[in-house]
């Protein structure tokens, strides 16, 4: 009889390096501009992804100094995973932390990076680049889909 997987035994804190960076699936939902409502505090998710994210790959281009190019970048931590409100709810960080299994279509359950492509969870396609665009245009690009769980 085999272990269980890292992810269903251990809690965020209790995660190596090695296991936290294998715990996101690679989606790219985090990497989209969300704006919120300054009054109820209410999140819009947009299609318009950061300047960084490779929409083909789901990645983004400068991972390792990402926070030194783009300033607002959010690292997530086991503390950032649990006050964000806008951690998508298919994030496998989000997941763990409330103490679900990860989906099927999580190559860490399936075995293949590309099952969140085809289970249509990615943003992989759906993206419009944030370089050059106004703020005010971001409202042009509000979508459901991110914070949607799958059927």
């Amino acid at each position: 009889m085999s272990d269980p997987p890292f992810w269903k035994v251990k809690s965020l804190e209790e995660l190596s390096a090695s296991e936290w960076e294998a715990l996101c699936d690679g989606c790219g939902r985090c990497c989209l501009n969300k704006l919120e409502d300054w009054d109820t505090g209410e999140i819009a998710w947009t299609n318009v992804a950061c300047r960084l994210l490779d929409d083909d790959k789901c990645s983004c281009r400068q991972y390792e100094t990402r926070q030194e190019v783009v300033p607002d970048c959010v690292g997530l931590t086991p503390e950032t995973v649990r006050s964000l409100t806008w951690l998508p709810p298919t994030c496998a960080y989000r997941l763990v932390a409330e103490e679900r299994d990860l989906y099927w279509w999580h190559y860490l359950v399936s075995g293949d990076r590309e099952t969140v492509h085809q289970a249509g969870i990615s943003v992989k396609g759906r993206t419009v680049s944030e370089e050059g665009m106004p703020l005010e245009e971001f409202e042009d690009h509000i979508v459901e889909w991110p914070e949607e769980e799958p059927a």
